[in-house]
């Protein structure tokens, strides 16, 4: 029989993640590239690598067809972000006779429409926060504006990753907060269409994460604090959900499963949840996917969650039970952006002229990177994810601390140092934050470092030596020499 190839739709960190299972798991795969990331590491992990095009081209879906085609996959993984909440896409792997490695097209519609997962989550019985079923027409009666308990949200029906959301907070700013949310709406999704959401004051972002075979058999594999976000993007995550109460924890868990069950869930989904400070929770949308912080789960459940959701994807019955699944530990993971901290998170871009990447026990890297590549304004600011496990929070937390130390980038600017003043502060430490957290938190200066500023001199004269060399290789006056190189790089190592 022949073996499934599988095509991985995506860039960066996750292309090579999923890549690294499809090895493992003794499948050929296949990468797709732009004319940004001819030289890009996922490009290199694959067996084989079909260009696309330009930038854009991720967003494709005839280009990632005829990618497949071209190449012979059978199964298109299409990692998250680009085009795996696309119901469309979903459909057309399908129609090509291509096994879709996701849910059903159906529940990857159904899910990414916000109004119909609030639908659907209030008839399994699930609590939902209090808002407008349907969508807000173009002008807003107002009668109903007066009537609206303020501070509320205007969020996008199809949105995702914190975009198409607004926050109102009376009245008069109403309107231009809809009209904000619908043109953000339309830009990233091509859907205009908003509704209503009350606000939580002072919530914690809780998220479930369930693995289903598409039979009505579906897991819990435990939950992730999700809280700790700047303009709702998420910056740290960690499993399990620190001073949460066994019988909450248990409801929450219980409610996942009950929306996963009524759903006849196929693959790996995670279902969202805000807790108030009252320690009621409510349901707020499903993410039919993959998610950027998955490793934190699988750092606690010792399991890879991709190679289940291939295995089910692949015909593949589900071996796990929900016995099988034990949280041990505890694990954090920070996402590692090219932003400037200093200069209002401002995307940063250039070449990496150095890389130092920790590791040692408990720590895992998911990264892309590599010295020479170039960092552009073409895509999304996320680098890398260091992930620290230890058999306590306090544990994984010095852990975390130790490799952001280590962590060392030369040649632009990232939120490095950002991240350690986050989890070194009282309140994380206590496990005290919500989603507001940051709003009132503010980066100190970084404190040079010599030794990063010694490798950078190092790195620069060690580059500029090499173009040196390369000018003079038909030159018969400037020969390379390997030696003088060597001695080059002694005598910047003894700055």
């Amino acid at each position: 029989m022949t073996r499934p190839k599988i095509l991985v739709a995506n860039r960066g960190e996750i292309a090579v993640r999923i890549l690294r299972t499809c090895r493992e798991m003794g499948l050929p795969s296949v990468a797709v590239y732009t004319s940004v990331d001819q030289s890009a590491l996922h490009v290199r992990s694959a067996d084989e690598a079909i260009f696309i095009g330009e930038p854009r081209q991720y967003l494709n879906i005839q280009a990632i067809l005829q990618a497949a085609q071209q190449s012979g996959a059978t199964a298109i993984h299409p990692g998250y972000g680009f085009l795996a909440e696309n119901a469309d896409f979903a459909r057309a792997v399908e129609a090509a006779g291509l096994i879709f490695i996701g849910p059903r097209a159906e529940t990857v519609a159904r899910m990414g429409d916000k109004l119909a997962a609030r639908r659907a989550a209030r008839k399994a019985g699930l609590p939902v926060l209090a808002g407008t079923d349907a969508p807000l027409p173009p002008d807003l009666p107002v009668e109903l504006i007066k009537t609206i308990q303020y501070p509320v949200l205007v969020k996008a029906a199809a949105g995702g990753g914190g975009r198409g959301i607004r926050l109102a907070r009376s009245p008069e700013e109403l309107p231009a907060m809809i009209e904000a949310a619908r043109r953000e709406a339309q830009s990233a999704f091509q859907d205009d269409t908003v509704f209503l959401e009350s606000l939580v004051q002072s919530a914690r972002h809780i998220e479930v994460q369930i693995l289903g075979d598409g039979k009505g058999n579906v897991l819990c594999l435990g939950e992730r604090e999700c809280s700790i976000q700047r303009r709702r993007q998420k910056l740290i995550e960690e499993a399990p959900a620190p001073g949460l109460p066994d019988d909450l924890r248990r409801q929450i868990h219980e409610a996942a499963l009950q929306l996963g069950r009524s759903l006849r869930y196929r693959s790996l989904g995670t279902v969202e949840f805000l807790l108030d400070d009252q320690g009621r929770f409510y349901f707020i949308e499903v993410n039919p996917r993959i998610q950027v912080e998955h490793p934190v789960t699988e750092m606690v459940t010792g399991l890879d969650i991709v190679q289940h959701q291939i295995a089910l994807a692949l015909g593949e019955p589900l071996r796990l039970r929900q016995e099988d699944i034990h949280v041990r530990g505890a694990a954090i993971e920070a996402r590692i952006l090219a932003e400037d901290s200093q200069a209002g998170f401002l995307p940063s871009t250039g070449e990496i002229l150095y890389l130092k990447e920790p590791g040692g026990p408990g720590i895992r890297v998911d990264s892309a990177l590599y010295p020479g590549m170039k960092v552009g304004a073409e895509y999304d600011s996320l680098l890398a994810k260091l992930i620290a496990w230890g058999e306590t929070r306090e544990h994984a937390i010095r852990r975390l601390q130790r490799a952001l130390h280590e962590y060392q980038i030369g040649g632009l600017s990232t939120d490095i140092d950002f991240l350690l003043q986050i989890i070194e502060s009282p309140a994380f430490l206590k496990g005290e934050v919500n989603t507001t957290y940051l709003e009132s938190f503010s980066p100190k200066p970084p404190e040079p470092s010599p030794e990063l500023e010694r490798q950078l001199a190092f790195a620069a004269a060690l580059y500029a030596h090499y173009q040196q060399s390369r000018l003079g290789q038909n030159h018969p006056n400037r020969p390379i020499s390997y030696w003088q190189m060597v001695g080059w790089r002694e005598q910047m190592n003894r700055l």
